[in-house]
């Protein structure tokens, strides 16, 4: 799928879809539940309620710059608390040059979090070490958001993950560490949006008079759009992260902006009462 916004394109490139499975990460949202929100179906969940996800790369191409926004599972990985998750072999990277984005061609890898499904692809098993995946990136995390890792990585699942696809970056020389407001480029500026880590940031788009937003893990899914209080079993603060939402959300609503998420296809939000729906594309 790809999105042009002004000058800059979008495309997204997925290493994973699942329907249904996804009681683990949004526990309140049952069939029953979501069968009573019609405008996710058929875009979001089908019509027995089951919610459709992804977990997928956004590569956003500016006149200048190629930059790759969070980089999935990743193959050989292990110790992830999800089973399938661990030992992938997956054609990830292939897909990618497929669609014309071979690894060296990616200037920049921004990372909206250091989650296990957002940082695997930061490094590729070579000979039995972790190298950068994208030999000619930087690779841009928010300091807030490295620096909690880092220091309180304290279960065998984070640990695995910071080992094996934060700390080779740094130790290479290639991390770069950044405010969760900053300008990434011309055309690129980071929201700070904390709530589901400590230093997760959302990405704004800003190009010949259009506008779209990246929301990262802001909300795994749109059905917590009309359930701002419906979080993540992995948000690390979910008062925060229900309060984020709703800031975010209502800055945006009833707005042109062009929103795609972490784990869901682009839309439109409304203001649905007290809460808002998303309005897929096409």
């Amino acid at each position: 799928m790809q999105w042009k916004v002004g000058q800059v394109k979008i495309t997204k490139v997925v290493e994973l879809e699942t329907t249904g499975s996804t009681r683990f990460i949004l526990p309140l949202a049952s069939n029953e539940e979501i069968q009573k929100l019609p405008w996710l179906i058929p875009h979001f969940a089908t019509e027995e309620g089951r919610l459709k996800m992804s977990i997928h790369s956004l590569i956003v191409e500016t006149p200048k710059r190629r930059i790759v926004v969070d980089t999935g599972l990743g193959n050989d990985k292990e110790g992830r608390g999800v089973p399938t998750w661990n030992n992938r072999k997956g054609p990830f990277l292939e897909t990618m040059a497929a669609a014309g984005f071979p690894p060296d061609s990616i200037d920049t890898v921004l990372c909206t979090h250091l989650h296990v499904d957002h940082v695997g692809w930061n490094t590729k098993l070579v000979d039995g070490t972790w190298v950068p995946t994208f030999p000619n990136a930087r690779y841009v995390f928010g300091r807030t958001e490295y620096e909690h890792w880092r220091d309180h990585s304290e279960t065998e699942d984070k640990i695995a993950v910071f080992k094996d696809s934060v700390a080779p970056i740094v130790a290479a020389g290639r991390a770069e560490l950044i405010p969760s407001d900053a300008r990434l480029t011309e055309e690129i500026t980071l929201i700070p949006t904390p709530g589901h880590s400590p230093g997760h940031m959302s990405i704004l788009i800003n190009s010949g008079g259009e506008q779209a937003l990246l929301t990262g893990d802001v909300a795994h899914h749109p059905c917590q759009m009309a359930h701002l209080d419906w979080s993540s079993t992995a948000d690390s603060n979910p008062a925060q992260s229900a309060t984020t939402r709703r800031d975010l959300f209502s800055r945006f609503a009833d707005t042109p902006t062009l929103v795609i998420g972490g784990h869901f296809n682009a839309g439109h939000i409304k203001r649905d009462g007290d809460a808002f729906k998303f309005i897929a594309l096409g």
